[in-house]
């Protein structure tokens, strides 16, 4: 089944916690902190937050609860979920789940550029690189041992925790195994030769170009 909504992680965390419960924005923006599920949700402007709102209550996949105003407080919309809503989240969940997706994060980008550093350059900024994701390996690991041992979380509720402790080992492995490379000199180059290669390599893409137009 398909559904002619756009998914987004934004959008299938409102509608899961509003699975439990009707919420505020306030109070969700607060369960993605509190069960830790900012780590994979980017929650970081609530605007963004507000436009999925808007998003999902124009397509009538939530709808109004309630408004309500309180001393403390300004005025509060309370969402609810929509049967169109639920169907629509176990819908996103499978295609999100099932389909990979070709995504565009900044580091690979990157790395198709690295030779514009020289190599020492590249293995200092990998370093760094390596420590930052050291010191976050370690702290997914120590967010896993509290969970499971101190607040007897069930294993299914941190499979994200997982994920990322397995992406952030594995990151963290192939970025040493590099560095390794680079320090010991089996993988090198000048920007020089680079130049001569695209060079040579754009003269042979014009050449056959202008072959196959005769």
């Amino acid at each position: 089944m398909t559904t002619p909504h756009r998914a987004s992680p934004l959008g299938v965390t409102v509608l899961a916690l509003l699975h439990f419960q009707p919420l505020h924005p306030y109070g969700i923006q607060r369960l993605i902190k509190q069960w830790g599920k900012d780590q994979v949700v980017n929650v970081g402007q609530r605007a963004s937050l507000y436009r999925t709102i808007e998003r999902l209550l124009a397509a009538e996949l939530i709808a109004v609860r309630e408004t309500g105003r309180d001393q403390q407080y300004p005025e509060r919309t309370v969402y609810e979920l929509t049967d169109a809503g639920r169907e629509t989240m176990r819908v996103w969940l499978h295609e999100m789940l099932a389909e990979p997706k070709q995504e565009f994060p900044q580091f690979p980008a990157a790395l198709s550029f690295v030779l514009m550093l020289a190599p020492r350059e590249a293995l200092a900024v990998l370093e760094q690189r390596a420590a930052v994701l050291t010191a976050s390996l370690a702290e997914l690991e120590k967010n896993l041992t509290e969970q499971l041992e101190v607040y007897g979380l069930p294993r299914v509720t941190m499979l994200e925790d997982e994920y990322l402790r397995a992406m952030t080992a594995a990151e963290l492995d192939w970025i040493r195994a590099v560095s390794d490379d680079l320090r010991s000199g089996r993988l090198s180059w000048t920007l020089e030769e680079l130049i001569g290669f695209a060079r040579t390599t754009g003269q042979q893409a014009l050449a056959e170009q202008q072959a196959s137009a005769l």
